[in-house]
């Protein structure tokens, strides 16, 4: 009777330790235990690094402003960075997500959580789940501070300037850096890992999926479906982020670790924004992007006259058309003056008031909206880091008045002169900036430049244009 009762008792011990296994959370599942490598630099350092290099980057790369799919990756992205280790959550990291209307198969992240997704990566993506893969990798490699270790590790710049400068001379430099970034993704000495930091970044970023309620399989998925795209050629995402040796058996091998009850693996609104995205005009590659320069919007080869601007340009006329743009602007111009641009930034000009000149785009009379992202939330510092960023490509430029105070659709703005030497047509050019900051704090800019011997016959324009401006971010 005793030995009786005894095994029952062991046959319930037993029975409530399976229960108790099935009824464990994700976390506790023998999974891949990591951590933080050796790092000299501090979370501060992170954060200033990223956010340097980000600013480089959206100068250099046309984000895809469209608020519907711009909301849908930020809700995919915080539901990943809402499940990340708290081990792994550093004070001052800021994730957020930027599309960029380039159609290669490519995905980075900067120091400190600034994501940026190709476009062409959303349109590859077969379910929601890969896509989110991806994302979760790429954040991964945030997490665990991957950047400033491998930067620790080599020794080679030994301290952040070093970094950062080698950061501004990829991201923001001469021709022959930007066409390093269009090979590589944004190829900074620390975004290109190493094999061992892939793997820590596809362990991590499956655990990270699974916590947010993704099957971690999709990422393996995921970089099946970029080989047998072509993901693994220049510009895409396996030629900036080396292969590991067995990466999919890996990835799968963790995944059994991490139980994941009704993965999400698709959505209506997955396939609502693939849909609109492949509707739209065709992307640049990186490539592409690279040799056209940021500084100039670009409408493809063939849409620019093949010299440089020059010959009669008519005066504005006194009709004026409506513009909507970026999803928030509206704007009225004269109708004799034609719209070229891109998703990143858009120019209205008149016919003759534009053109090329060494492959690259080139406006001697209009003007141009566009969105800067910058390190300040005031206005005239903010407003002053763009006039720097504008004197890199313009070695010319120089400021001609002092800031100024204006109204801008109803809100505090400043207005400042400028003075260029036209490298096509080396003439003199009067330009007028004007700049208000939106909702997010980001600034958005209205550029006015017509060459300085006809900028008197412009102001009326250009003051009835700015009259016009209604944001509604």
């Amino acid at each position: 009777m005793i030995r009786n009762n005894n095994q029952r008792t062991r046959m319930l011990i037993a029975w409530f330790a399976v229960c108790a296994i099935f009824l464990m959370p994700v976390s506790v599942y023998p999974q891949t235990r990591l951590k933080l490598h050796s790092n000299k630099y501090s979370i501060q350092d992170d954060i200033k690094l990223g956010r340097q290099a980000a600013a480089e980057a959206e100068r250099q790369f046309p984000l895809l402003r469209d608020p519907e799919v711009q909301s849908y990756v930020e809700r995919v992205g915080n539901r990943l960075v809402a499940a990340m280790p708290p081990e792994f959550r550093h004070p001052g990291f800021q994730y957020y997500f930027r599309v960029i209307n380039a159609r290669d198969i490519n995905a980075f992240a900067l120091p400190g959580g600034p994501m940026y997704i190709n476009r062409g990566m959303i349109e590859a993506a077969r379910r929601e789940g890969e896509m989110a893969g991806v994302m979760a990798h790429e954040a991964a490699h945030v997490a665990l501070r991957h950047g400033t270790a491998q930067a620790t590790k080599g020794q080679k710049y030994g301290t952040l300037a070093g970094i950062l400068g080698i950061a501004g001379q990829v991201i923001g430099g001469p021709a022959g850096a930007a066409a390093q970034i269009a090979g590589q993704g944004v190829g900074v000495y620390f975004l290109k890992f190493s094999r061992e930091y892939e793997t820590e970044a596809d362990i991590l970023g499956a655990q990270i999926m699974a916590r947010a309620g993704y099957d971690p399989r999709d990422l393996a998925a995921m970089f099946q479906t970029i080989e047998r795209q072509g993901g693994g050629s220049s510009g895409g995402f396996l030629s900036s982020h080396p292969s590991p040796q067995n990466r999919y058996a890996r990835i799968n091998q963790e995944a059994q670790y991490l139980r994941v009850q009704n993965p999400i693996r698709d959505s209506g609104e997955f396939a609502r924004v693939q849909a609109k995205l492949r509707g739209y005009q065709g992307a640049p590659s990186m490539a592409e992007i690279a040799r056209s320069g940021q500084r100039y919007p670009s409408e493809g080869p063939g849409n620019y006259p093949e010299d440089a601007p020059r010959g009669r340009v008519d005066y504005p006329s006194t009709r004026y058309r409506s513009y909507n743009e970026f999803g928030f602007l509206t704007v009225s111009v004269p109708d004799n003056w034609r719209k070229l641009g891109d998703n990143n930034a858009v120019w209205f000009s008149p016919e003759g008031g534009y053109g090329q000149y060494q492959n690259q785009a080139v406006f001697t009379h209009g003007v141009s909206f566009g969105v800067s992202r910058t390190q300040s939330r005031d206005l005239q510092q903010a407003t002053q880091e763009l006039i720097n960023s504008l004197a890199q490509g313009n070695r010319g430029l120089r400021q001609s008045t002092n800031f100024q105070r204006l109204t801008m659709s109803g809100r505090a703005g400043l207005s400042v002169g400028l003075t260029n030497v036209n490298e096509a047509t080396r003439q003199t050019e009067s330009i007028t900036l004007i700049t208000t900051q939106l909702r997010n704090g980001d600034l958005f800019y209205m550029v006015a430049v017509a060459p300085q011997s006809e900028a008197r016959s412009f102001t009326s324009s250009f003051n009835n244009i700015l009259r016009s401006v209604r944001l509604s971010d």
